[in-house]
């Protein structure tokens, strides 16, 4: 009891990492306030390059009271549940980046769109590529017949938790997401800026 539970990436932000982010946040933005291509130079994402895509859809998520920047207590809310949270916090996190209109549903096209940058982010790092190479398509079939469970072509935010939750291999198709502390720590490590 008392214990946080663990999640799969044990690394946390420490405190002088967090001074450190919190310095380089007011140089960048003495406004207070990162918009979105601040936040794209903040951790060393090219404007163009595969994770571009990836970020855009981060930075909405991070942005919680939708006025297209992100403050630094939305920041560091955001960092929290990226390095701390518990699975469910997680997967409601990932729903949101998922839902790109914010209408409460992930239908096809957004799922579509997620998946086929997290592919060709895959594809740019190499990594996990070699899993029997389904098309952006038919990853975006299985995840709705998995998860839609009332068959109506949207995902709320309970089926995705619950699908997510309840089949492996959908877990394993979201990781990238599922992970955003990895993505955060790479480009950080990338990024001159840390």
């Amino acid at each position: 009891m008392g214990q946080s539970q663990q999640t799969e990436n044990s690394e946390e932000i420490d405190v002088k990492a967090l001074q450190d982010m919190y310095k380089k946040f007011v140089m960048e933005c003495p406004s207070g306030l990162l918009f979105l291509h601040e936040f794209k130079r903040f951790f060393g994402v090219d404007p163009t390059g595969e994770a571009s895509d990836y970020a855009e859809n981060m930075f909405r998520a991070f942005d919680r009271n939708g006025d297209n920047t992100i403050d630094f207590l939305e920041f560091v809310a955001a960092l929290n549940l990226v390095f701390r949270g518990d699975l469910e916090h997680k997967l409601r996190w990932s729903f949101k980046v998922y839902d790109k209109d914010n209408n409460g549903y992930v239908d096809r096209s957004e799922l579509r769109s997620i998946i086929d940058s997290i592919y060709r982010i895959k594809k740019g790092t190499k990594t996990d590529m070699n899993e029997s190479q389904l098309s952006v398509d038919e990853v975006v079939d299985r995840i709705l017949e998995a998860v839609d469970s009332d068959g109506d072509g949207h995902i709320n935010m309970e089926e995705f938790i619950r699908g997510a939750q309840q089949d492996a291999w959908v877990l394993n198709m979201l990781k990238l997401d599922m992970n955003p502390a990895g993505w955060v720590l790479e480009q950080r490590r990338r990024s001159a800026h840390f």
